[in-house]
């Protein structure tokens, strides 16, 4: 018996509950069917970017085995799955001939995940630009503003009849900042200044625009659509009215130069200000684009910063003592509370509704099949603190209609490589063997009782 009140952690009656994945991490077959290259299966390649020299060429072969993977997914009682397809796949080179083979394998993919009864959610858009777009400029250039509305346009027509929830971009902030950002360790690795670089944002709020676009003019009766961001988030100090005004302005000033264009129209004088004369060039009706109505709010959500107010400035941000709880990944201090406040703070702040968390996890390097198991308690107590928080954040009103785990599989883990694990399921790389770990067996029974167990 899991246990004996489930009432009292119960969530709201159609909750969505699933996993997400994305496909340069797990599909493999990085040349297979006319696939193009995408800039992380160059930057792989170049020494020193990836822990162990790691590339995307095999993966977690999803590309072959993803009857068996969702074949698992419906055992573990996963009915919804956050997947993205890969734009090298579709258009080998970000705009010319479509490849058919791309096309037709998300098909059969999509086939396979109704057999199973999983619903897909799928991001048009999760870091893997053809190369051949970023050898013309790539995010830095309007090219590719062009180029992705064509590929959106593809895939929604393509997939109408088979997908109805639409993400149209994965964390702008990571792949212009960590990309073409001072010190960029990230695809394509390409430090730029910093007008160029703020013009990478400003490109793809166009995109995400066109996202929008494609879904309202291809999508058919039912179809929705949204961003995911990942928006910065602090955690008040103390839950003072003061503690709580200094976080409301912490996070406006993180978050104001993705999230006010699009939920306003425009860039803030607060954001133009601080920018001075690297702001972006903008054209006529870029706003009106980039502002049309969405139909959610994805967060991807993992960590937060503390803050407090401060006499005579809007917040103080307080460092975390060097010893406090992290996860393997250095960046990723254990803040069960961060999920409450960015759901809370993005819906008070911008009016998001409804609101998933489309992304929370954790990862870890050290975890071993022994006899049969993977017991990943830290993962499990990870799963159990936070949803204990986004409980919190629905029971004092704040929107939240859905929760994905990141991630379903172990995968590639971008600048890690195949070391830092944040899958529910492990994933043997020499072997491709599949095994739920404790974690999953835990979100499998949350899943069930639609409750904390």
């Amino acid at each position: 018996m899991p246990f004996l009140h489930p009432a009292k952690h119960s969530f709201p009656d159609n909750f969505i509950w699933g996993v997400s994945t994305a496909a340069p991490q797990i599909e493999g077959a990085a040349q297979a069917d006319g696939k193009g290259e995408s800039v992380w299966d160059r930057f792989s390649r170049v020494p020193g970017k990836v822990l162990n020299g790691d590339t995307l060429d095999v993966a977690c072969d999803h590309y072959h085995r993803f009857p068996a993977d969702f074949a698992l997914l419906r055992s573990l009682g996963i009915r919804n799955y956050r997947m993205s397809i890969a734009w090298p796949r579709i258009l080998p080179k970000g705009d010319g001939p479509v490849n058919q083979a791309g096309i037709d394998y998300y098909h059969r993919l999509f086939d396979s995940l109704a057999t199973n009864g999983i619903t897909p959610w799928v991001t048009m858009f999760h870091w893997d630009m053809p190369q051949a777009l970023e050898d013309r400029g790539g995010w830095t250039d309007h090219v590719t503003v062009d180029a992705f509305a064509r590929y959106a346009d593809t895939i929604v027509s393509a997939y109408s009849g088979k997908v109805k929830n639409w993400i149209t971009l994965n964390e702008i902030k990571c792949f212009t900042l960590l990309g073409y950002g001072p010190g960029a360790f990230a695809a394509p690795g390409r430090p730029v200044s910093a007008k160029l670089l703020n013009q990478t944002f400003h490109h793809a709020l166009l995109c995400h625009g066109h996202g929008v676009r494609a879904v309202r003019q291809h999508g058919g009766p039912g179809a929705r659509v949204g961003l995911t961001d990942n928006c910065d988030v602090p955690i008040p100090v103390t839950e003072s009215p003061a503690d709580i005004q200094a976080a409301r302005a912490w996070f406006v000033e993180k978050n104001l130069h993705i999230l006010d264009p699009i939920h306003r129209g425009k860039y803030s004088e607060d954001y133009l200000k601080r920018v001075g004369g690297d702001a972006p060039t903008v054209r006529d009706g870029d706003f009106e684009l980039i502002s049309a109505p969405t139909d959610f709010l994805g967060i991807n959500i993992y960590t937060g910063y503390w803050v407090r107010a401060k006499p005579g400035a809007a917040y103080e941000e307080i460092d975390a003592p060097v010893n406090y709880p992290r996860a393997d990944s250095k960046w990723l201090r254990l803040t069960p509370q961060v999920i409450y406040w960015g759901a809370r703070l993005v819906h008070e702040t911008y009016g998001a509704k409804p609101i998933y968390v489309t992304e929370n996890g954790c990862g870890y390097d050290a975890e071993n099949v022994v006899n049969g198991e993977v017991l990943d308690l830290h993962r499990r107590d990870f799963l159990r603190s936070y949803l204990r928080e986004l409980q919190r954040a629905i029971d004092d009103g704040v929107p939240v209609a859905g929760y994905f785990v990141w991630s379903f599989l172990d995968n590639f883990e971008w600048a890690d490589g195949y070391v830092r694990r944040f899958g529910i399921v492990h994933v043997d790389f020499a072997t491709q063997k599949r095994t739920p770990k404790l974690s999953a067996r835990y979100y499998s029974e949350v899943i069930r009782f639609n409750a904390i167990v």
